[in-house]
């Protein structure tokens, strides 16, 4: 046997020597067939020649193909560079398998090249076992080595070679995961094209993307992705924001509206201002931002390494325990018991396919140690203003002045405010349309910031604004107007004053608008049992009033932004488990002080926002998907654990009951790794079913 050891160690010297020396030769007689390719003075390729010309703007379509290429990152290209080999590698240990079975069958030496091909492969875990010893730490690679020496001193050499091709089709097959898992993460986000149409003294051109400055008008038809951040500027389209804000429905986008990069136009064609370009587009920064939550998968995977050593030892001690119970063959199959081993791997795989989940469903974890810390939350602070409530209010009463009434009022009002598109604006256009008001079209106007607006509608002068205004064009207010206004400060409510010619001709009271989806989704937390707050810098009567209308029993009024953050501090110091759910202005340090935090601000502050996770719409609705998904990763991790144990309690069970045989043990460890693997991809299947039906849905709506 040490002879036989001994040529084993030399064939593996020898294959190491000449994949060396074949690797120079194969590198010579390249350069020599194919000398452009390694020379300094090297062919430019036609996108190169026309990113060092890009003053000569590109018209006509010879040039799409190559300009669509897609952009690929440094560690894109080292993540492929390490998959190809481990594929490389993949392939050759099946012909050690195949070279071990003709051994066995035919010519008994070459299941000694096959073993030299064995430890060719796992030489780099014999020098890690050295290094780890070196720290006096127990690793996984001391179990790995003494497996795969005891397969070879035992003449297991089809076994040796069949473990080190599962090891590296494993190996192949988390590489090729988590490929696909960082490539989807960042394109559900990050997908644009390196060229696109710009309007230039009237003529369209088609230029290079990164030539692209702001200020620019972008040019695009329906079918075509906006390349940009931007304004519209003339148009009127339908674009689908799916893939970056996660809505269902495709929203009607007109001129004044912002649109944002990687969104998909379905029908009409946009006059774009860009705002940003490039890298410096929202789905650019949020790519950036999804390749930072690999640091959290590596801090899964260092945690399924520690669980995964702390069983080598027990391994270990209880295989040295079976040798003079029941044999050296007995000992070696304890050691493919291997409890927890695979949690090395299940935990790095699921978290990637979850946070591809998050994504497609319009939801952007920024931190994903936020996974695991939601299924702990307890408590959820919901910031009042913009969250609960909408940026638009509504008009919730009308105070005519005779001989008007409530409809002429609102004629009057919504025809001087037609054109405007600031808040208050729309919301009294919003009631008029709903009362089915005809608005009549408006001669001039003149606007005043911060004070109101005058429109001459036929020869009745109008003025719409604020009590300011009104008294700044010496329009007088009667006493019942007075005490309607104070009643409504009190409530925390507005008033929206409309005067005719020289006379007030009424008032509109206009209140904050709860969210539609507010109280489905409080519902869902209370079911849930989490506790709810509401955190306001408004005054007492409204933030009562609204926390009973919602059902909320916790309410905090009139606190300032830096308040907030102490009122959650006092909160978790009780021991709550705190999520703050705030939309992202004067928040900040809330969103710090809390164990989750929730940003609503969407799209428009992804890159900027300080909280934990982002909904990308907007919209409360997407907080019962965060907490269903984030469920399902828990129950997810929860089976992995267990998938890691159970088939090396089986294979010891199996063992000590059954006898069973190396083979037996080899079986039932990669049953279990397989099944494993199956666990974490699952999730994907099926919240791609989901996806299809909801995109099904879509299609026949549209």
């Amino acid at each position: 046997m040490i002879i036989e050891m001994l040529l084993i160690a030399g064939t593996f010297i020898g294959m190491k020597k000449i994949k060396k020396d074949g690797q120079q030769r194969m590198l010579k007689q390249a350069k020599s067939s194919l000398p452009g390719l390694f020379t300094k003075n090297h062919k430019k390729t036609t996108l190169q020649i026309l990113k060092k010309t890009v003053l000569i703007p590109l018209t006509g379509g010879e040039v799409r193909a190559e300009q669509l290429k897609q952009m690929t990152t440094g560690k894109e290209e080292h993540g492929l560079n390490v998959y190809q080999k481990v594929k490389d590698d993949f392939r050759f240990s099946i012909g050690l398998v195949g070279l071990s079975l003709m051994g066995a069958w035919w010519y008994p030496p070459l299941q000694l090249l096959s073993a030299a091909g064995v430890f060719y492969f796992f030489w780099p875990i014999f020098q890690n076992v050295f290094q780890d010893l070196k720290k006096k730490h127990i690793t996984t690679n001391l179990l790995d080595s003494i497996i795969i020496t005891a397969l070879l001193m035992m003449g297991y050499f089809f076994v040796a070679t069949l473990f080190t091709l599962t090891a590296l089709w494993t190996l192949k097959l988390r590489q090729q995961t988590e490929n696909n898992s960082r490539q989807q993460l960042t394109t559900v986000f990050g997908q644009q094209p390196q060229s696109l149409w710009l309007m230039r003294d009237g003529i369209e051109v088609e230029v290079l993307l990164e030539t692209v400055q702001k200020g620019d008008i972008v040019v695009v038809n329906a079918g075509e992705h906006i390349p940009v951040d931007g304004i519209i500027t003339e148009g009127l389209a339908t674009v689908d924001q799916h893939a970056l804000t996660g809505e269902s429905q495709p929203l009607e986008k007109e001129v004044g509206e912002k649109v944002f990069a990687a969104t998909l136009v379905l029908a009409g064609r946009l006059f774009i201002r860009v705002e940003n370009a490039g890298q410096e587009t929202i789905t650019a920064k949020i790519g950036h931002i999804l390749q930072n939550t690999q640091d959290f998968k590596e801090s899964l995977r260092l945690r399924g390494q520690q669980v995964a050593d702390s069983f080598v030892g027990p391994t270990l001690v209880t295989s040295g325990l079976f040798i003079p119970l029941l044999g050296p063959t007995a000992a070696l199959t304890v050691l493919f018991s291997a409890l927890g081993y695979n949690m090395k791997l299940f935990g790095p795989m699921s978290v990637l396919n979850f946070l591809h989940i998050m994504a497609k469903n319009g939801i952007l974890i920024k931190d994903g140690r936020s996974l695991e810390m939601l299924q702990q939350v307890d408590t959820l602070v919901f910031d009042k203003t913009g969250t609960l409530t909408l940026e638009q209010p509504q008009v919730c009463h009308l105070y005519p002045i005779a001989p008007l009434n409530e409809e002429t009022l609102l004629i009057y009002a919504a025809a001087a405010e037609y054109r405007q598109k600031h808040p208050i604006a729309k919301a009294i256009i919003v009631e008029a349309e709903q009362r089915g008001l005809t608005i009549p079209t408006i001669d001039e106007a003149a606007y005043q910031v911060g004070y109101g607006i005058q429109v001459k509608l036929g020869k009745t002068v109008v003025r719409v604004g604020s009590a300011r205004f009104m008294q700044q064009e010496n329009i007088g207010l009667p006493k019942e107007v007075e005490n309607i206004q104070a009643q409504c400060d009190a409530d925390g409510h507005s008033l929206v004053y409309v005067a005719l010619d020289e006379q007030l001709g009424g008032v509109l009271e206009l209140q904050p608008a709860v969210r539609p989806e507010a109280k489905k989704i409080i519902k869902y937390l209370k079911e849930k049992g989490i506790s709810l707050y509401i955190i306001s810098g408004d005054h007492e009567q409204p933030t009562r009033q609204l926390a009973g209308e919602l059902g909320i029993e916790h309410y905090f009024a009139e606190t300032l932004p830096e308040q907030k953050a102490d009122l959650i501090a006092e909160l978790r110091a009780k021991g709550k488990f705190v999520c703050f759910v705030g939309d992202g202005i004067n928040d900040a340090i809330a969103l710090k002080q809390a164990n989750v935090s929730i940003s609503l601000r969407g799209a428009s502050t992804a890159a900027t926002d300080t909280a934990q996770i982002i909904l990308m719409d907007g919209q409360l609705n997407k907080l019962k998907p965060l907490f269903e998904i984030a469920q399902a990763f828990e129950s997810n991790m929860h089976t992995n654990y267990w998938l890691a144990i159970i088939p090396g309690t089986i294979c010891l069970g199996g063992l000590f009951f059954f006898h069973l045989t190396v083979i037996g043990g080899m079986a039932t460890y990669y049953t279990g790794k397989m099944v494993g693997l199956g666990n974490t991809m699952l999730p994907l299947l099926e919240y791609a079913e989901n996806d299809e039906v909801q995109h099904s849905s879509t299609q026949q709506h549209l």
